[in-house]
């Protein structure tokens, strides 16, 4: 029986492999909500409505889709780089990254609209390879202060040197407040003044706290402040962290059949809780349905959104790639063939609605569409029954897993970051060649230590030119350049030897674009004195781009300049329109001298040649 495009035939399996993949999700989604700087419920939520919405509209039948590590990264930087422009304040910014979050699902369903799903994996491997391996080191570096109970705003001292700037930034604002109202401010001092006697102590307080907090954001800033974090270890919260860790990795030569972070998350939260420890608690979790936050839409601003389009963009085509990628993998498993442009429009729909109700974006998330495939899995029925189960965890247990342990979570992700990374990208150094090596390396540190969305671009940008310079050099070689003698085609081995001397012969193997002209353009330097007429064999040039146009013309000119006859022989038709356009034909090669055989031009060089010696 099929309703709505869901298949109930194999109701048993999808609800144990919903279950299952739910149970696997909740810690996951608890980690990567506090990770992304919005909180667990923003895990929560990103995982309940993503997971059912993708499941129902995807391409995949098997895929469970919320929060991943590579969506969570990106969407860490969107957060605090929009945090910093409103002065950590996260209502204020939350409408404006929530808007973020539901532009990259519509740009997702255009694309899967546009087709270009079936594109994606053309995307060179070293970029994929060097991303997931930064995204890694990200999760990694920055999940050390938390682990070892170091938090910036925390710190006293190091917020106390943050106080000047933070009273800087304040008065910056109250200026830039008055300039708004059209206030003259070097005629109106006395409003300026008065303005400033308002600043309380708290204020500078919160700004310094949220200076401090941006300075030590990402890998730098973790570097930066770890000596400082390290000198003032909270051991309790280490020692939740690294037991957190030691069960993740222990409980799984136990046994595979119950999640190991499940595992870790239930007895580390409970000794510390029934212990009655003192331990930094996760942000609240609110109890009740999700409801939407309708300010994205009532308070949007063109402004505010128009710096962060590109990162939408580059959010939307990362999640489609983390999808597809699982998509692939879940085919594998089940022999089956997804739907990769209706997945597009799936995890589109999925990410839009989520971020309408506070979550963070994801993508079809490999472990736990594995974990519902080996637990009887069948339909898009199990993801939407994993999102259920995480809706009535939710609901259910939302006051007691507000009580789990932020080092606990910490140490979830810390095992996270160590699995996502390419350990075999990593281990084929050695052996790849060295322009892979290159794009790996430079894609690795620029996310690690920069930007992940400009990371990728020049990773793509530099893969693209790599690319089109092999290309070139391939067909450089094959578009050989020599006498008739040296190099010839099986039809030429009848050519008269008594005008070998007179007559060159120029083969072009592949197409002539901006990669091979500079090998064409030592034509010239090539040709024998001797040699008065010169044949350009077409057969294999199918293409010639505006650069190959060019450097054509630039040949011809130079020799029909000294004195020498051209003949194009079997002249394709893209080609011979694109010369036509410029007029280097008639106006440099006349039609009689352009042959469709080989026979032909040489019927026409033995009327017209004549050995000179």
């Amino acid at each position: 029986m099929k309703k709505l495009g869901i298949d109930f035939r194999h109701v048993r399996g999808d609800f144990f492999g919903g279950l299952t993949a739910g149970i696997v999700a909740l810690p996951l989604a608890l980690a990567f909500g506090v990770s992304s700087g919005l909180g667990a419920d923003a895990g929560l939520y990103g995982a309940i409505f993503i997971s059912f919405f993708a499941a129902l509209f995807g391409g995949t039948n098997t895929q469970i889709s919320g929060p991943t590590a590579p969506m969570t990264a990106v969407s860490m930087v969107i957060i605090a780089g929009i945090l910093a422009v409103n002065n950590g304040d996260v209502s204020q910014a939350l409408p404006t990254i929530l808007m973020v979050f539901f532009l990259a699902g519509l740009i997702q369903i255009g694309l899967g609209m546009l087709g270009v799903g079936k594109y994606i994996r053309y995307i060179p491997y070293p970029v994929v390879s060097g991303f997931m391996t930064a995204i890694g080191v990200i999760i990694l570096i920055t999940q050390l202060l938390p682990a070892i109970g170091y938090y910036p705003k925390e710190d006293v001292q190091l917020v106390n040197n943050y106080n000047a700037q933070a009273q800087e930034l304040i008065l910056e604002n109250i200026l830039r407040e008055e300039a708004g109202e059209g206030i003259l401010v070097l005629q109106d001092f006395k409003e300026t003044i008065n303005r400033a006697k308002t600043i309380t102590p708290k204020q500078i307080l919160e700004e310094s706290q949220t200076l401090a907090a941006k300075d030590a954001s990402g890998v730098i800033g973790a570097f930066k402040v770890l000596p400082r974090a390290i000198k003032q270890i909270n051991w309790l919260e280490l020692i939740l962290a690294l037991s957190t860790i030691l069960i993740i990795y222990g409980f799984k030569r136990i046994t595979t059949v119950i999640p190991s972070t499940l595992v870790a998350l239930v007895i580390v939260s409970a000794v510390a809780v029934l212990g009655k420890l003192d331990y930094v608690q996760i942000t609240e979790i609110p109890a009740g349905f999700p409801q939407p936050n309708l300010a994205m839409f009532t308070q949007f601003d063109l402004g505010s959104l128009t710096p962060y389009i590109f990162t939408a963009i580059t959010l939307a085509l990362l999640g489609a790639i983390d999808s597809l990628l699982t998509s692939v993998v879940a085919d594998n498993m089940t022999k089956t063939k997804h739907k990769p442009n209706k997945e597009l429009i799936g995890q589109g729909i999925g990410n839009s609605i989520a971020a309408i109700f506070g979550g963070i974006p994801g993508a079809g998330a490999t472990i736990r569409t594995v974990v519902n495939i080996n637990a009887g899995g069948k339909t898009r029925l199990s993801g939407m029954i994993a999102a259920v189960v995480l809706l009535i965890v939710m609901l259910a247990l939302a006051p007691i897993a507000s009580l789990i342990p932020a080092a606990v979570l910490a140490g979830i992700l810390i095992t996270v970051g160590i699995g996502v990374m390419d350990y075999k990208g990593l281990k084929a150094i050695p052996y790849m060649p060295k322009p892979e090596v290159v794009i790996l390396l430079v894609v690795l540190v620029l996310s690690s230590v920069w930007n992940l969305v400009y990371a990728v671009g020049i990773g793509l940008v530099i893969a693209s030119l790599m690319f089109m310079k092999k290309m070139g050099d391939l067909t450089s070689e094959d578009s050989q350049i020599a006498p008739l003698e040296e190099e010839s085609w099986p039809d030429e081995q009848g050519f008269p030897e008594h005008l070998e001397e007179e007559v060159f012969i120029k083969h072009i193997n592949g197409p002539l674009f901006f990669g091979s002209t500079s090998n064409f353009q030592k034509l010239i330097n090539q040709i024998p004195d001797t040699a008065s007429t010169i044949i350009i064999r077409c057969e294999k040039m199918r293409y010639i781009d505006q650069s190959g146009l060019y450097a054509m013309e630039d040949v011809l000119v130079d020799l029909i300049s000294e004195g020498k006859t051209v003949i194009l022989v079997s002249l394709q038709e893209q080609p011979r329109y694109m010369m036509e356009r410029i007029d280097v034909i008639p106006d440099l090669i006349p039609e009689n001298l352009i042959f469709d055989t080989f026979d032909q031009s040489l019927n026409w060089i033995v009327k017209n040649v004549h050995d000179l010696v």
